[in-house]
């Protein structure tokens, strides 16, 4: 699976997009971030406030119930603020 972050989550991960192997029990967007948070302290960060970053699947707005597989590209889009 390709991650790919974006605004501050690019900067808070460290690097723009990685590619990861998806656990097979891992099923949905909500599997996902539970998954990703409980495997280093950057995720764990990057993801404290997910509730507000956007998720997209394949370049489609997913939920927390919208099913993944290995072969997606999942877009992390935090809110973006400007002056």
């Amino acid at each position: 699976m390709k991650l790919k972050y974006f605004a501050w989550l690019r900067e808070s991960m460290g690097c723009d997009e990685e590619i990861i192997a998806l656990p097979a029990e891992v099923k949905n967007v909500g599997m996902l971030l539970d998954w990703l948070a409980m495997q280093e302290e950057r995720y764990e960060r990057a993801l404290e406030f997910d509730a507000v970053v956007k998720i997209f699947v394949n370049q489609r707005f997913a939920d927390r119930n919208h099913a993944v597989c290995d072969d997606d590209e999942v877009f992390f889009v935090p809110p973006i603020a400007g002056g």
